[in-house]
């Protein structure tokens, strides 16, 4: 039962490894369009922002839920 488990796994990997092999190859010679148009714009500013947000926010909730999983140790 247990070698089902990681065969299914490691099926799912695969497959999903499929689609990653699926992006366009990146050429080293030429600038990246989208972060020159973001940056032209100005708009690299607020995305950079949103990213830290959402980072700051897994922090804080991690730390929240370290602090109650500590507690509810404590307790037992």
């Amino acid at each position: 039962m247990r070698n089902i488990k990681w065969q299914g796994l490691i099926a799912i990997l695969l497959l999903l490894s499929t689609r990653l092999s699926a992006q366009a190859p990146m050429n080293d010679d030429g600038p990246v369009q989208m972060a020159d148009a973001l940056h032209a714009n100005g708009k690299i500013y607020a995305v950079v922002a949103v990213v830290v947000l959402i980072v700051v926010g897994i922090l804080i909730y991690l730390i929240r839920l370290d602090r109650k999983i500590t507690k509810l140790e404590n307790e037992a």
